[in-house]
């Protein structure tokens, strides 16, 4: 039976500052793959769009599936409905067999998927309808009084609870993903990376390549605590150390420095010291400075000298802002540095504390270290934050995207203008 895959966010998901105020949570990386290809692996289907938020509508990145507004009936084949911050386990071999299995019999009302014990979505059947938006949002609920709990079908896996654990468990996650995408550093589009002249190694996991990587001489890709994987593209400087686990995507160039148990995502510049972080697509950190523990969104560009800390004096656990945006959490984390939205910017010798979350579109510049909990398209330095005029912000977002060959499509301008007026209110373009 042909089944059409869609994905969603929870209530949960849409908490996840400061990315969900911006794109679908399974276009956030996680190991080796976004969260939505991690999903689409298992099942072996294309996700076909994500249904709802409405304030998401018209989001579009390359490759990703568009928002669709979830009272419509999307196709009439049976559908799968999975919650995107669900993550299944790949199959063995190169994961690139279906890992999950659905039953065939189905009844009239279809089934509830559960995972670790809790909702991850539903298998339906072609007469059954969608979920209403409020169950989009709360798949946990209780069905209304009269009405029998749907038949429930246990899949393996587990559910990210916040934004946090893709920085806290992203080591881990990417090194079993190296081990199964790229078995011995062999894997669809890649192979060993070839002894090189002046290129040292260490240790005994496999470094896997595309065959277009380019990897100058007194580089040294340590693998003692994990696998390292170059994807299609990228470059590799000289004075670069790079420690495994890591995944580095393609078109990225490493400038140099010490870098490690890293995941970044297409077209990404890094230098410095990085530790323990995540950096989604299009960042920019060019420059000396440390990023640890860290989370980017895509379009991030760190100036010179921008270093943020990942360990309090205490060794205590680290308190990070809570997901209502009202008070703090305790993360239960020993390390824990930033998250950073998409678009953020940062100026020369921005310091960051511990535990911040840097809302979207946000333009930080000066030496003193700005609050921990920076709101979405904010501008300024330290605690004398203004707005990021609506204007002013899109323009830039349009130019540095045209930098690396990449237009502001007419649907995502109006996707952040609208976003920029939900938590602004509007503003009269000047």
């Amino acid at each position: 039976m042909i089944r059409r895959l869609y994905l969603f966010d929870d209530a949960v998901a849409r908490s996840w500052r400061p990315f969900a105020l911006t794109r679908p949570v399974g276009e956030l990386l996680f190991g080796a793959l976004l969260l939505r290809s991690r999903i689409e692996r298992a099942t072996g289907l294309a996700v076909e769009g994500y249904l709802g938020p409405a304030e998401l509508h018209g989001f579009e990145e390359p490759g990703a599936p568009p928002v669709l507004p979830p009272p419509a009936d999307h196709g009439s084949a049976g559908r799968i409905l999975l919650l995107s911050r669900y993550v299944p386990p790949l199959s063995e071999g190169g994961g690139t067999a279906p890992s999950l299995s659905f039953p065939s019999d189905l009844p009239p009302e279809g089934v509830r998927l559960v995972a670790d014990g809790s909702p991850v979505g539903w298998m339906l059947p072609d007469s059954a309808s969608l979920p209403s938006p409020h169950d989009l949002r709360h798949p946990e609920s209780a069905p209304p009084e009269g009405v029998e709990r749907p038949r429930e079908v246990e899949l393996p896996g587990t559910l990210l609870p916040d934004p946090w654990t893709l920085m806290a468990e992203n080591a881990g996650r990417t090194h079993m993903d190296l081990e199964l995408l790229f078995p011995g550093g062999a894997g669809p589009g890649a192979g060993p990376l070839p002894e090189l002249d002046g290129v040292r190694r260490l240790g005994p996991h496999p470094v896997s390549a595309a065959d277009d990587v380019e990897v100058e001489p007194e580089v040294v890709l340590d693998t003692r605590e994990g696998p390292i994987h170059l994807g299609p593209g990228v470059r590799v400087h000289a004075f670069t150390r790079l420690r495994g686990p890591a995944f580095i995507g393609p078109d990225s160039v490493l400038l140099g420095g010490t870098l490690e148990r890293l995941s970044c995502g297409p077209v990404c510049k890094l230098h410095g010291e990085i530790s323990g972080s995540v950096v989604n697509g299009y960042c920019n950190k060019a420059h000396h400075g440390y990023l640890g523990h860290a989370v980017l969104g895509r379009w991030v560009n760190l100036g010179a000298m921008t270093t943020n800390s990942d360990l309090k004096n205490t060794y205590g656990t680290v308190r990070v802002p809570a997901p209502s945006g009202q008070g703090e959490v305790d993360s239960g984390l020993l390390k824990a540095g930033i998250l950073l939205g998409d678009h953020v910017k940062t100026g020369i010798g921005t310091l960051m504390n511990t535990g911040s979350v840097v809302g979207a579109g946000s333009n930080l510049f000066g030496g003193e270290m700005p609050p921990r909990d920076v709101p979405p398209f904010s501008w300024g330095n330290g605690s004398r934050l203004t707005v990021y005029r609506r204007a002013s912000f899109l323009t830039t977002a349009e130019r540095v995207m045209q930098r690396r060959d990449v237009d502001l499509s007419p649907a995502m301008h109006t996707l952040l203008a609208r976003v920029w007026d939900g938590v602004h209110g509007q503003e009269e373009d000047q």
